[in-house]
């Protein structure tokens, strides 16, 4: 009775580890996650996409799956050392502790098996979803739509380096030009506004300057040669293609043919001075 107790208990602990492994846990051979192709990506690039994060994914949870079946093995064994260590021990009280042992062990199997086998399907959904986790993170960052996540904008090109503005010191000995030439009624502030941009055009227009209203180096020497009053804004601002009339003689300015001019030299000798008419 013993003999059979213990060929059981041995036949069930040879053959306990091969149950619990038949649903061992492993690692995943694909996603469970549906990934579409990123805006304007071809399926050849999307499918090496797919094979390089499959194996990121594979790597992320490598070795996960033979230490949770390693474990599984472990808790189905000692359930049933326990199992028959209990049922001998309760055998034992009833003189029986042999197949005490062996209906233990088989208990104790039975136990052990199911606990193994839940412990591998909860490890094998945990290795799951890690790879799942894994595989999206790939796939998004390769610009794929991944499901639960908003698509990747295009990135913007960065901008170019921002032209710096003329000197605030420029400006304002510019402003304290205009003022004096009357070409600017502000205040010599160094910030540059439309209001000194227009001085600045009518003053360039005005000297024939190339007209781009943009303080400079040359626009300042420009300004400080020329002399108060000279240049002013009036003649500036008159409208464009202004020409100055040319006034007629009045008749007091008149005099008659021949009549030399007040102040002026005597006829020439041998002229013939006019006849005076009554």
């Amino acid at each position: 009775m013993i003999r059979a107790a213990r060929k059981k208990y041995l036949t069930i602990s040879v053959l306990l580890p091969s149950v619990i492994l038949a649903g061992c846990a492993q690692t995943p051979l694909g996603p469970t996650v549906m990934v579409m192709p990123g805006p304007g990506k071809s399926f050849d690039a999307f499918q090496t996409d797919q094979a390089g994060c499959k194996a990121y994914a594979a790597d992320q949870v490598k070795g996960q799956a033979d230490l949770a079946n390693q474990q599984a093995v472990g808790a189905a064994v000692l359930t049933t050392v326990l199992g028959a260590g209990l049922g001998a021990a309760a055998g034992g009280f009833s003189g029986v502790a042999g197949q005490g042992a062996g209906l233990g062990a088989a208990s104790g199997g039975l136990v052990g098996a199911a606990v193994g086998a839940q412990s591998s399907s909860m490890a094998q959904m945990g290795i799951q979803q890690q790879y799942d986790n894994a595989f999206s993170q790939c796939m998004y960052s390769k610009n794929d739509n991944v499901p639960g996540f908003a698509p990747r904008l295009a990135e913007a090109p960065s901008p170019g380096p921002v032209a710096a503005g003329p000197s605030p010191v420029l400006v304002r000995h510019v402003q304290t030009e205009l003022i004096r030439l009357n070409y600017l009624n502000d205040t010599a502030d160094g910030a540059m506004g439309p209001k000194t941009s227009a001085a600045i055009r009518d003053f360039e227009r005005s000297h024939g300057i190339a007209v781009d209203g943009s303080p400079s180096s040359m626009l300042l020497a420009k300004l400080q040669s020329t002399p108060t009053g000279v240049g002013s804004s009036t003649t500036a601002l008159a409208p464009k293609g202004w020409v100055t009339p040319v006034m007629a003689p009045s008749n007091s300015d008149a005099t008659a043919p021949g009549t030399p001019p007040a102040g002026g030299a005597p006829p020439a000798a041998g002229s013939v001075p006019p006849t005076k008419t009554e």
